[in-house]
């Protein structure tokens, strides 16, 4: 629970220090928005720990209230405290990546959620996270979807079990929303995604889930999530298995056009 709670609690301090530096600029909430083109509610989040600054407006808060660079150098900590410890090490590969595979078997991928299947998840989480965890961490899994369409383009795949598309998390509008957006994204020159079915006598990953993210230079990275604990697979013969694994995984499911085309069929079934 310690872990969990260490990013709200850095962005609390963040948010503190911003407060400070204001009130000692004589500048209202509003006024610093304007100036670094937020609202006055959002600046009030940001202080309360409740939102995450951007960057961009990180640097234009340290000129506009002359600390010096004091804001500055938290940026990336700032950045990390979106999510939880034990995903960190995985954001930054993700966010350097060149092409990303990811074979998922019990949701569906952070890069695919929609607003309302990542609400619904981190609800059902036990023991309870509180309310503003929930939000910062939407807002960091939502914000990591820009990888998709960042410039130079970096090549993703995911491979999804079938009852992955069947199970109703949230609800049955929440999942219809979600596999429209999968065929949405699917559709990317970039992207490809495939459907592992059920009826399959043969199936490679029956292992569990997994990343796989090669980085600038061809090197591989594993990554296996489970239980609030993760490991990084680092070792090239680990990672030659891993990738060797995920193209007999993709040999063995739906082509892409079939798997879109399936799962625009479940949509009609909701």
């Amino acid at each position: 629970m310690a872990d969990q709670d260490d990013g709200v609690r850095f962005l609390r301090s963040f948010g503190r220090q911003l407060r400070i530096l204001r009130e000692a600029a004589g500048l209202s909430r509003a006024e610093l928005g304007a100036r670094l083109g937020y609202g006055e509610d959002q600046i009030t989040s940001i202080e309360l720990g409740r939102r995450i600054a951007r960057p961009e407006a990180i640097d234009r808060a340290d000129e506009v209230l002359n600390t010096g660079g004091l804001l500055g150098v938290m940026k990336e900590e700032v950045e990390q405290a979106r999510y939880p410890a034990f995903f960190r090490d995985a954001a930054r590969l993700e966010g350097d990546a060149v092409e990303r595979c990811c074979y998922a078997v019990h949701v569906v991928d952070g890069l695919l959620q929609t607003e309302g299947y990542v609400r619904a998840l981190l609800r059902m989480r036990r023991p309870v996270l509180a309310e503003e965890t929930i939000e910062q961490r939407v807002a960091a899994r939502l914000d990591r979807q820009k990888v998709l369409t960042k410039t130079p383009l970096p090549l993703f795949s995911f491979v999804l079990e079938e009852s992955v598309l069947r199970r109703r998390l949230g609800g049955a509008a929440v999942l219809r929303d979600q596999l429209r957006q999968i065929v949405e994204v699917g559709r990317l020159r970039n992207v490809e995604v495939q459907v592992m079915p059920l009826d399959r006598e043969d199936n490679a990953g029956v292992d569990g889930e997994f990343l796989l993210i090669t980085r600038n230079g061809g090197q591989h990275v594993g990554y296996v999530e489970a239980q609030g604990r993760s490991v990084l697979v680092n070792r090239r013969e680990e990672t030659a298995a891993l990738a060797a694994r995920y193209g007999i995984i993709r040999a063995q499911a739906l082509t892409p056009h079939e798997s879109l085309a399936f799962i625009e069929s479940l949509m009609g079934d909701l």
